[in-house]
């Protein structure tokens, strides 16, 4: 079941209740090690892709699932991003998030050109990679109880990024995808790594 925004939004009511949460993140990130603040730095730069990637495929797409399935998912996102800002202040976030934006809707226009299998077999491939990365994550976190409240997070993230996996193989159809839709997913994969490891740092 893919979460709705407001069973994500009640989730960001509780990752920085009250107060300024610029104020909230800058504390929090005063008792973040610097290992789980480049973490977060590649969250929230994916998060923003995220957001651009269904933002490109609603500059195209006609269908009208396809851009029902982009605006849900969108809103998720929005709220997902919502929440990692929450623990990361500015002075922490890619200074690349231009960049990102950038990739992130070339990696959703591109394939609504070609068609709504197309955009499902994106989504499919990116969301799996998410999946991965957030796992990786709470995986480390289980050894922090301090930072439960993190943890907690991103494992409602992850279990969101899930959902719209799944969702996005069903609505893609039984059948491999073509030789050319592969090659393009391989390369949306690759991209998804390299980001990250660039994240880390800048």
């Amino acid at each position: 079941m893919v979460s709705g925004p407001s069973s994500t939004a009640a989730r960001l009511g509780r990752v920085a209740p009250g107060g300024s949460p610029l104020g909230a993140a800058m504390a929090r990130a005063k008792a973040l090690p610097a290992s789980v603040v480049a973490d977060l730095r590649t969250d929230h730069a994916g998060e923003t892709g995220a957001v651009s990637i269904y933002q490109g495929v609603l500059q195209f797409a006609r269908d009208p699932a396809l851009r029902a399935f982009a605006q849900r998912h969108l809103a998720t996102e929005q709220l997902h991003l919502q929440q990692i800002e929450a623990w990361l202040p500015k002075a922490d976030r890619s200074r690349l998030l231009p960049v990102w934006r950038l990739a992130g809707w070339l990696t959703g226009a591109l394939p609504a050109l070609l068609g709504p299998r197309a955009v499902y077999a994106t989504i499919e491939t990116v969301e799996t990679f998410v999946d991965q990365h957030y796992e990786e994550q709470v995986r480390s976190l289980e050894a922090r109880p301090e930072l439960r409240s993190l943890r907690q997070t991103l494992l409602n993230c992850q279990g969101d990024e899930v959902a719209h996996r799944m969702e996005a193989a069903a609505a893609r159809g039984p059948g491999a995808p073509g030789l050319v839709l592969r090659a393009w997913c391989w390369l949306v994969d690759i991209g998804s790594k390299g980001a990250v490891a660039i994240c880390r740092h800048i």
